[in-house]
C-alpha cells in the first residue's frame, strides 16, 4: 500500500498555487503588450478564464480528463462529476503513490486555467468579452479536457496494464504540458486570429506597440516564478525528479533570453526588454515537455534554439498576414513544437523520463512518437477551435465594431479605462488632461446605440 507523504503533498499544493499565480502574471505580460485603451479587456480575459475554467473543472473537467476511458480512450467518463468519490477518500486514495487525489485535482485545475488564458493573446484589441467567455468554455470542454486525457492520464488497471491516455500510452513524453498546454493553446490562437481577422492598421499603426514594457517584464518574471511549480511540481513529489526539472526550468529560459537577444542584435541592431521577456517565455515553453527528459547541458542548447527560432517565428505573421496580436503562435505553438521534438533528439538514458533520443543511439523511434504527439494535438486543437470560433462569429459575433475598436475596447465593453490623470502625464495615448476629458465625454451608450443601428453589438 503506498504511503502518504505530507512533504510531497505540501510541495504539490504549493506548486499549484505557483501555477495559479502564472495566470495573473500572464495578464500583466499580455496587458503590457497591448494598447493602453485595451489593457483592461486583455487582463479581464485571463481573469475570466480563471473563474470559468475553475468552475468547469470541479463540475466535470477533472472527470473528463482523468476519469476512466470513454470512446476508446478519447476522453474520460463522468464518474467523478462534481469530484464524486474524491472528496470522501482524502489521503487514503493517493495519486503517484504519495499524495491525496484532491491535491492532484487542484494541481491539474490550474493547468487547465492557464491553457485557456494563453489563447487570448492572439485576439488582443478586438474581441468581445462575452464571446471570448463562450469560446473559453467550449474550448475547455471540447479541446482541453480530452487532450489532457490523452497526454496526462497515466491510470493503470488492477493488473498493472496501462489504461490511461492514448498518447501517453504510446510513449509520447510530455512531462509538464508542451503538447496539452502550449501547442494546444498556440494552435487555437492561430484559429482565432484567422477568424477575427486583422486589427485596423495591423503592421502599420505604431500605436499597436506595447504600451507598458515594465508590465511586460513584471509579467514575465511572475510567469517564470510560477513555472517552477508548473514543471518541478509535475514530479508530484518533493524528490530528485522535481530538482532535475527545477534546474532545467532555470537554465533553459536563461539560454533562450540570450538566443532571442542575439537574433534581435543581428537583425535589428539592438536588444530590447520586450525581447528579453519574450525570450524567457519561449525558453520556458520549450523546456516544459523536456524538463525531465534531457540533461541541463542539453537544456541550454534547447534554450538557445528556442529563443532564436521563436524570435524569427514571430515575424511570420507579417509575412503570411495573420494578426496573432501577442505572438501566441510564434512563442507557444512554435516553442512547444521545438521542445517536444527536441526530446526525440536529446532524451538521455540518465534522465528521469524514460526514452532514448537519436543522439544517444535511440534511432528515430522516440522522435517519431514526439512528432505524432505534437502534430495530432496541433491539428485537433486548430480544427475544433476554428469550428467553435466560426460558430460564435455567425451567431453572437466575436469581434467588436470598428467604432469600439477605435475608441478602445476597455471603455466600449467594460466602461472603464486603465489610465486617467489630470497631472498632464502621458500614460494615456492622448496624455493627461486631454485623455481625461475625452474619457469623460465618451458615452458608451451612444456607441452601443450606433452599433445597434448597424445590427452589431459590442459585448
Amino acid at each position: 500500500m503506498p504511503t502518504f507523504s505530507a512533504g510531497d503533498t505540501a510541495w504539490v499544493l504549493a506548486s499549484a498555487a505557483l501555477v495559479l499565480l502564472m495566470t495573473p502574471g500572464l495578464a500583466f505580460f499580455y496587458g503590457g503588450m497591448t494598447r493602453a485603451k485595451s489593457v483592461l479587456n486583455m487582463m479581464m480575459m485571463s481573469f475570466g478564464a480563471i473563474a470559468l475554467v475553475g468552475v468547469l473543472w470541479v463540475l466535470f473537467g477533472y472527470s473528463m480528463s482523468f476519469g476512466d476511458d470513454w470512446f476508446g480512450g478519447l476522453v474520460g467518463n463522468f464518474d467523478k462529476f462534481g469530484l464524486h468519490g474524491v472528496l470522501s477518500t482524502g489521503k487514503d486514495m493517493p495519486i503517484s503513490g504519495t499524495i491525496p487525489e484532491l491535491a492532484f485535482v487542484g494541481f491539474q485545475a490550474v493547468f487547465a486555467i492557464i491553457t485557456v488564458a494563453l489563447i487570448s493573446g492572439s485576439i488582443a484589441d478586438r474581441s468581445k468579452f462575452g464571446s471570448w467567455m463562450v469560446f473559453a468554455g467550449l474550448f475547455a470542454v471540447l479541446v482541453y479536457f480530452p487532450v489532457a486525457h490523452w497526454v496526462f492520464d497515466s491510470n493503470k488497471d488492477a493488473n498493472g496494464n496501462f489504461i490511461g491516455g492514448w498518447l501517453n500510452g504510446l510513449g509520447v513524453i510530455d512531462f509538464a504540458g508542451g503538447t496539452a498546454v502550449h501547442i494546444n493553446a498556440g494552435a487555437a490562437g492561430l484559429a482565432l486570429a484567422l477568424v477575427l481577422g486583422r486589427r485596423k492598421g495591423f503592421g502599420k499603426d505604431p500605436n499597436h506597440r506595447p504600451h507598458n514594457l515594465p508590465f511586460v517584464m513584471l509579467g514575465a518574471g511572475l510567469l517564470w516564478f510560477g513555472w517552477f511549480g508548473f514543471n518541478a511540481g509535475s514530479a508530484l513529489a518533493a524528490n530528485g525528479v522535481a530538482a532535475f526539472a527545477w534546474i532545467n526550468t532555470l537554465v533553459a529560459p536563461c539560454a533562450a533570453v540570450l538566443g532571442w537577444l542575439l537574433v534581435e542584435k543581428i537583425r535589428d541592431g539592438h536588444a530590447t526588454s520586450l525581447g528579453a521577456a519574450s525570450g524567457a517565455v519561449a525558453g520556458l515553453v520549450a523546456i516544459t515537455p523536456a524538463c525531465a527528459a534531457i540533461s541541463p547541458l542539453w537544456a541550454i542548447v534547447l534554450g538557445v534554439l528556442a529563443g532564436a527560432i521563436c524570435a524569427l517565428a514571430v515575424g511570420l505573421k507579417y509575412k503570411f498576414g495573420y494578426d496573432d496580436s501577442l505572438d501566441v503562435v510564434g512563442v507557444h505553438m512554435v516553442g512547444g513544437v521545438v521542445g517536444t521534438l527536441f526530446i526525440g533528439l536529446a532524451a538521455g538514458p540518465g534522465a528521469p523520463s524514460a526514452g532514448t533520443g537519436l543522439f544517444y543511439g535511440g534511432g528515430f523511434d522516440q522522435l517519431g512518437k514526439q512528432a505524432l504527439g505534437a502534430f495530432v494535438v496541433l491539428g485537433y486543437s486548430f480544427v475544433v477551435s476554428l469550428l467553435i470560433a466560426l460558430l460564435i462569429k455567425v451567431t453572437i459575433g466575436f469581434r467588436v465594431t470598428t467604432e469600439a475598436e477605435e475608441a478602445g475596447v476597455d471603455i466600449a465593453i467594460h466602461a472603464e479605462t486603465a489610465y486617467s490623470s489630470n497631472s498632464g502625464n502621458a500614460f494615456h495615448p492622448l496624455g493627461g488632461k486631454a485623455a481625461t476629458e475625452e474619457i469623460a465625454s465618451f458615452n458608451a451608450d451612444d456607441l452601443l446605440s450606433e452599433s445597434a443601428k448597424s445590427g452589431k453589438v459590442t459585448s
